[in-house]
């Protein structure tokens, strides 16, 4: 990473690639390929110091820096929304999002979201990832519950955007399946991608994918249900869902991957029950962990009465 008041890369390709999608692949799932072709467009993305097109094909040798450009000002309104605060101090900021919340704004959900609750909360986010979502380093889905962090300055967002992708923040979470699974424990390792047949879901799938790791391991078995603890390798989206649908014990309750009969949810069965990471400033691990709510936890109590 090149020193300088806004963050930057640089790296050298060693493959005939598009740029765009050279970038995409260092950065990995943070930023959207369309951010990275505005950042071309821009003049914010050089090879070997010159601009360039997002079609042109980087060769092995050239020289790649990225410039992130500092974040437009956020056309968020703040809302007075109670947090569920685990942590706070001036470089993150630990939330347990209650399932149904939105983590950004977005076309269909402009209120209500934990950005929303956070710029009020907070009034201190970082901009790196645009004016819709400051402070945002990984999300959750809107009807999973459990432990998201969010970065208050950029040079926390840098480092926790790094751990993520090397892959050694602490995410565990528990989920309801259908069905009485197998083995006490396991690994998925299949690649997810978008699904052919239905753009809003995401499949088990060879072609333009991305290698997902999931390990699971059985908590509690209600016959006909499992309660299980899942860890995540890679954060791919709705790598959970999609990874026990693959094996044949999709979510209770999910709308998109799960199943219309059975026990009830309003949303998928899924809380994101642990998360850890090195503390930006300090350097030092911190973990928290977040009870499954009570919506969920009704729904084992009544499998276990049966």
């Amino acid at each position: 990473m090149i020193e300088s008041e806004l963050p930057s890369y640089e790296w050298e390709a060693n493959e005939k690639n598009r740029i765009d999608k050279f970038v995409k692949d260092q950065l990995g799932d943070e930023y959207s390929r369309s951010t990275i072709q505005l950042w071309i467009e821009d003049g914010h993305i050089l090879v070997n110091g010159e601009s360039v097109k997002a079609n042109y094909k980087v060769n092995p040798g050239d020289q790649v820096t990225l410039t992130i450009p500092e974040a437009e000002a956020a056309e968020i309104i703040s809302e007075d929304i109670l947090l569920d605060v685990y942590y706070e101090d001036a470089d993150v900021i630990v939330v347990n999002k209650p399932r149904g919340m939105v983590v950004h704004p977005a076309p269909g959900h402009a209120s209500g979201t934990l950005v929303n609750a956070l710029m009020f909360h907070c009034k201190d986010l970082s901009g790196i990832n645009g004016e819709l979502r400051p402070g945002i380093v990984h999300r959750i889905d809107k009807d999973t519950s459990g432990l998201i962090m969010a970065a208050k300055n950029d040079k926390a967002h840098a480092s926790l955007a790094a751990q993520l992708k090397e892959h050694s923040v602490t995410r565990k979470y528990f989920a309801l399946v259908h069905g009485n699974l197998s083995h006490d424990q396991g690994t998925i390792d299949a690649p997810i991608g978008r699904d052919p047949h239905d753009r809003k879901m995401y499949t088990v799938i060879e072609k333009n994918s991305k290698q997902a790791v999931t390990h699971f391991h059985v908590v509690e078995r209600f016959g006909d249900y499992t309660l299980v603890e899942l860890k995540l390798e890679t954060g791919r989206t709705h790598q959970i869902r999609v990874h026990m649908k693959f094996i044949g014990h999709p979510l209770v309750g999910d709308p998109m991957y799960g199943r219309s009969k059975g026990v009830k949810m309003d949303g998928q069965a899924l809380h994101a029950a642990v998360l850890g990471f090195i503390h930006p400033s300090s350097g030092e691990y911190i973990e928290f962990a977040a009870p499954i709510p009570d919506d969920m936890e009704m729904v084992l109590q009544s499998l276990r009465s049966r």
